[in-house]
């Protein structure tokens, strides 16, 4: 479905499913991150429709995962819902989001993609450009 909003976003059939995979890395299964937080595999799919992490079907065998940047020793981390929700406001997918995120920038005030400046601390240059990105 084309983005009517935004012609320059890549559609879902623009994105190849390998080609997001390398993007972002390692990544998570839900019983990954029910492991690693300690957490009911339940709770972690209830974190995924709340959103407080993106999720997206990866792999040969199209499993749910989760990128492993999205998490810190507490938690998911707490910048990720509000920049979602403005990047789901200019009607990006949830594997449009993530390549925004994981996509190397080199205006950024860090080395790398939005995703490493927020763990750097950068969450207001990050929203600002999320922002800019949906108009």
């Amino acid at each position: 479905m084309p983005n009517d909003s935004n012609p320059g976003l890549p559609t879902n059939d623009d994105l190849e499913d390998d080609d997001l995979e390398s993007l972002v890395g390692e990544w998570l299964t839900v019983p990954d991150i029910s492991e690693r937080m300690g957490l009911r595999l339940s709770d972690v799919r209830q974190m995924i429709e709340d959103r407080q992490v993106l999720g997206v079907r990866i792999g040969p065998r199209n499993v749910l995962s989760v990128p492993a940047k999205f998490f810190n020793d507490d938690g998911p981390l707490p910048e990720l819902p509000g920049t979602f929700t403005v990047l789901g406001d200019s009607r990006m997918t949830d594997a449009q989001i993530l390549r925004w995120l994981f996509t190397p920038d080199d205006t950024l005030p860090v080395k790398g993609a939005p995703m490493d400046a927020l763990l750097a601390g950068f969450k207001t240059e990050v929203r600002r450009r999320a922002m800019e990105a949906a108009y």
